[in-house]
């Protein structure tokens, strides 16, 4: 049976696209699907067609975890080659809640992080980057966005949209956050971008096309670019914690090296007339982590407002207990991988 969330969210999409409006009645709690779609980015992804393992441009595509049918990490570098691979376009979330904001994940994932040169930068199988949005409840039905945090590779970056009263903390503000209207539905949001073949993912414009391109637009349901140049994508949001989904699985072995990194290994080519074929070498959300900070790995998604009070100075209330947190129950096994877990350069 398809979820309230996801009926409501579809419904708003359809009314949206003939002019019209379908705000929640006033004081309705909103639903986390709905939350997470209206502040999901609208977002830039250049394209590279060309080289031996770019796919004619579709190992820049964004697509699911799952995209060839299974949970198996290992197989994704070969099965991405393969014709009936689906590209249908689709991030994923999770949304974390205090008495004073929400914190909205966003998982962007690859089946390669690749090159095309001989020349000291690896590849890998599997790709993860993605942004957190820390959002302001101020009474009204989907709160006001403060902040973006984006991961590239093993870096965080961080911004502001205009107006925010967020400022630097411990971290310099990187710059300001973009906001853009779509035309599935009618709403501002916040525009993020990544880069070619490694795909670390930056505030628009700090990556931006160059040449081929996609523009991705939040949606109820996801969609197959129709070549390398399709300014018009839409993409799904699937949440992280779904019945037998991304976090279910964090125990298949097939999938995860460890909690928070994706295994990976050399066949299919990985690695041929490059540098080198890394392996165990992507992070999922709970596994993102920059070194140089002081919120440890995944924090980020796992304790977000932790995260937010170090890099931000924040004005007035910023609540540190969680009112909702799916990431909890785990909270031990989270702090172990983190001591144990190997540093991983996605």
């Amino acid at each position: 049976m398809v979820g309230r969330g996801r009926i409501a969210a579809a419904l708003s999409v359809a009314l949206a696209s003939i002019g019209l409006a379908a705000p929640a009645p006033a004081g309705a709690a909103i639903s986390r699907a709905d939350l997470a779609l209206r502040w999901a980015p609208i977002h830039y992804q250049d394209v590279d067609a060309t080289g031996s393992h770019a796919l004619g441009g579709k190992a820049d595509y964004l697509t699911k975890v799952d995209f060839d049918g299974d949970w198996n990490g290992r197989n994704n570098w070969d099965r991405a080659a393969e014709s009936g691979a689906s590209f249908s376009a689709a991030a994923y979330y999770s949304v974390a809640e205090t008495s004073t904001h929400w914190y909205v994940t966003y998982f962007f994932f690859h089946p390669r992080d690749w090159v095309d040169h001989p020349f000291f930068e690896t590849e890998h199988e599997n790709d993860g980057e993605g942004v957190l949005l820390a959002i302001q409840k101020d009474g009204s039905t989907y709160g006001v966005l403060r902040s973006a945090v984006t991961v590239a590779h093993t870096s965080f970056y961080s911004y502001t949209p205009s107006g925010s009263t967020w400022t630097t903390g411990r971290e310099t503000v990187d710059g300001t956050l973009q906001m853009q209207s779509s035309p599935h539905d009618s709403f501002q949001h916040p525009v993020t971008a990544q880069e070619v073949q490694g795909h670390g993912l930056k505030a628009y414009p700090q990556y931006a096309i160059n040449g081929d391109g996609l523009v991705y637009y939040p949606a109820a349901e996801g969609e197959t670019p129709s070549s390398t140049n399709d300014r018009d994508v839409r993409y799904e949001l699937i949440d992280i914690f779904a019945a037998g989904g991304l976090w279910a699985q964090r125990d298949n072995t097939n999938l995860y090296a460890n909690l928070g990194t994706f295994a990976g290994d050399t066949s299919g080519g990985c690695g041929v007339g490059t540098y080198s074929c890394g392996t165990n070498s992507a992070n999922a959300p709970w596994g993102w982590d920059d070194g140089d900070d002081l919120p440890g790995r995944g924090e980020i998604a796992t304790d977000p407002a932790k995260l937010s009070a170090e890099y931000f100075t924040v004005p007035g209330e910023l609540a540190r207990a969680y009112a909702y947190n799916p990431y909890t129950a785990e909270k031990a096994d989270l702090r172990e991988a983190a001591r144990t877990a190997p540093t991983v350069t996605d």
